[in-house]
């Protein structure tokens, strides 16, 4: 059966295999995005793209009326956006801090808050919040990004806890490093550096860490919450 999905950040990387995925399983799949335009590919799949910056709360609300009056109430959501803002820390402004935290954590928050509004109403839900190793194990000059986070961790047992007597599940995916844009602008002499550190030897193809994402929303995941599900090629094993 058809449901509503809603992906924050949806229009690239990650965010948009995620959303391929759904959509070739045949659910009503909405995207946000923050800036630009969406690429072509969300209107081929027959996707409704929404323009929405998740750390503007008036934003996050226009973003859910348009999605519910086009496909109906979210019933499945992944929060996806996110952002990075990498500095030592004795070079780290409060406001790259904050910034970060702004937008992967709290930002999160405002759209599972509102998801979940209409989740409570119909008694089922999934909800899978994107995370990251780095969020797991640490990562030199991005101590704003692994506390953002590792912080949805914490976020997504409490509400495993909180939403699971009304068949509502709350799990997080952890990838490792990724085949995107923004490793592939990376040197050849570091990503190999990476890929030393991967027991696999290679990246995760987005399309990997999608797949993850549609098990944890499906129905043979109904008795799945508050997992952490590692995407890494076992780069963060024992954390």
């Amino acid at each position: 059966m058809s449901r509503s999905v809603l992906v924050t950040g949806g229009n690239r990387g990650i965010g948009l295999a995620i959303a391929r995925a759904f959509a070739a399983a045949g659910d009503a799949v909405a995207v946000t995005y923050r800036t630009g335009e969406p690429p072509q590919e969300l209107t081929d799949l027959g996707c409704l793209a929404v323009r929405c910056d998740i750390t503007d709360p008036e934003q996050v609300e226009r973003a859910y009326k348009e999605v519910e009056e086009k496909q109906g109430p979210v019933e499945v959501l992944v929060a996806n956006a996110g952002v990075t803002r990498d500095q030592l820390l004795l070079r780290m402004s409060e406001e790259d801090f904050a910034a970060v935290l702004e937008t992967n954590l709290t930002g999160t928050f405002r759209v599972v808050k509102r998801a979940s509004k209409r989740m409570l109403r119909a008694h089922k839900g999934r909800i899978v919040l994107i995370s990251s190793v780095v969020g797991l194990m640490g990562s030199a000059g991005q101590a704003n990004y692994a506390a953002s986070k590792a912080g949805l961790v914490g976020f997504a047992r409490s509400l495993a806890r909180e939403l699971g007597s009304r068949n509502i599940t709350c799990n997080v995916i952890a990838p490792g490093f990724v085949d995107t844009d923004m490793t592939q602008a990376l040197s050849d002499e570091q990503r190999a550096t990476i890929v030393e550190q991967v027991p696999l030897g290679r990246y995760a193809q987005p399309e990997e860490v999608a797949a993850s994402v549609r098990f944890l929303a499906s129905d043979e995941a109904a008795y799945i919450t508050g997992a952490v599900v590692p995407v890494d090629g076992g780069l963060g094993m024992g954390h």
